[in-house]
């Protein structure tokens, strides 16, 4: 069983034309169209809800975060962006869709500013699949193409992805790294660029496709947690350092002498 938890700012939905598209929130939908598969076990949270819905007991429970975000990332609590960002680290899947690019776990989790060109202008979007072999691309055909979606153009300002599924055309002529993977730590991190909130884009079982492929693909591995800092000898070796107090063979002291400034004074 794969635990998804499915996060959205769920204040687009509070205009009545935008509620019409998505009566139960963006979330809602994804939560809706992933739920039908067994082998996933779906929460949701929002925005408002307290800590963001986004406690350190949910996101334990979490292998899969799936992320939109639109208007109000920096309502985003600095305390639980680090709790994110840390469980991706630690082996968490993160997938972040449209507007989330400009989220402040992804932003800091790619380390640069992560902006592009945009439009709204109800344009097609044609989604190329360009390595067909990849994991996220199973069962899925040539090319997905919506017949309205928000533009995106490049430049797109994000390191270069280590695998790039998908690119995307769009009818004004732009094209747009749209499906982008990432390693970080422990864990896998998939953008994924459609999913305007005007447009019923979620409902489709192609885009449902995407996200239950990248869900699969980004879970925890649960390999070994590898050792960091001081570590002792596995072999029997000399130990330079016998007799003296421990903290000589960690280095405390340099530690402790550079946090207080290179004289060791406070």
């Amino acid at each position: 069983m794969i635990h998804v938890t499915v996060w959205n700012e769920f204040l687009h939905e509070k205009d009545e034309r935008i509620k019409r598209v998505y009566p139960d929130g963006i979330h809602g939908a994804i939560a809706q169209m992933l739920g039908r598969y067994e082998e996933f076990s779906i929460r949701t949270a929002t925005l408002e809800m307290e800590e963001h819905g986004l406690t350190q007991e949910v996101l334990d429970w979490t292998d899969v975060l799936i992320w939109w975000g639109h208007v109000a990332h920096a309502r985003v609590s600095d305390e639980v962006t680090d709790r994110v960002v840390a469980r991706v680290l630690d082996g968490m899947g993160l997938i972040v869709l449209h507007s989330g690019h400009l989220s402040k776990p992804f932003v800091k989790l790619m380390g640069t500013v992560c902006r592009s060109k945009w439009r709204e202008n109800d344009e097609k979007e044609r989604i190329w699949v360009i390595e067909p072999g990849h994991p996220i691309a199973a069962n899925l055909p040539e090319y997905i193409e919506l017949p309205m979606e928000e533009t995106y153009g490049e430049r797109f300002e994000v390191p270069a992805p280590d695998e790039l599924v998908f690119i995307s055309w769009f009818s004004g002529g732009e094209v747009f790294r749209s499906g982008c993977c990432y390693r970080r730590g422990l864990g896998k991190v998939f953008y994924f660029r459609p999913g305007h909130e005007e447009y019923p884009t979620f409902y489709r079982e192609d885009i449902t496709q995407v996200l239950k492929n990248a869900v699969e693909w980004a879970k925890p591995s649960h390999g070994p947690k590898p050792t960091l800092g001081f570590c002792e000898a596995i072999e029997k070796v000399e130990d330079k350092f016998a007799g003296m107090d421990d903290a000589l063979k960690k280095h405390e002291y340099i530690t402790e002498a550079y946090q207080c400034g290179s004289s060791g004074q406070q």
